[in-house]
Formats: C-alpha cells, sequence, structure tokens
C-alpha cells in the first residue's frame, strides 16, 4: 500500500524542495513519523510541542477534509493522495 503527499510551496524549502513523498503509512501519526524521520526540519510545522497537529495546518485526503474523515484514526488507503497545507496569513497594512 502507498499513498502520495504533496508538499505546498510554502513547505518545500523545509522539504529539501521536494514536491511529493510517496509512502506507506497507515494513519496520519505514522505519516508524520516518515516525514520527520525524511525531513526533521519540517517536523514543527507538522505539529505542536504536545505533538498534535498544528492548528492552521489543514490535512486534505483525496480532496476531502481529514477532519471529517476521522481525523487522526483515518486509516490511509492504497493510493490516498495527501495534500498538507498551512494557513498563510498576513500582509502589508
Amino acid at each position: 500500500m502507498s499513498i502520495t503527499v504533496e508538499i505546498p510551496t510554502p513547505l518545500r524549502r523545509l522539504a529539501a524542495g521536494t514536491p511529493r513523498v510517496v509512502c506507506s503509512p497507515t494513519n496520519l501519526g505514522e505519516l508524520f513519523s516518515e516525514l520527520d524521520r525524511q525531513f526533521p526540519n519540517l517536523t514543527p510545522h507538522l505539529r505542536d510541542e504536545a505533538g498534535e497537529t498544528r492548528r492552521f495546518l489543514n490535512i486534505y485526503v483525496n480532496e476531502e477534509d481529514i477532519r471529517f474523515l476521522g481525523g487522526a484514526s483515518y486509516s490511509f488507503q492504497d493510493g490516498d493522495e495527501v495534500l498538507l497545507v498551512p494557513s498563510i496569513a498576513g500582509g502589508a497594512r
């Protein structure tokens, strides 16, 4: 079983410029552990100090918000496409 994880442009600088990763996690915790292993600089942008998903990180599985699929308990299926979307705010006055 494998899934594809799309790394958005704002996070690619922390993932050695990698646009996508193919891996075989069964759930979100395993996915984060795999990304932690491959890209340690990405870790603080995915999870907070308590190990929970960052509040402003949205995760989509096959274009569906993972929160509506069961959140961290969702079991990935072969061929799932995962998109990590960090909320970005700011700008000039």
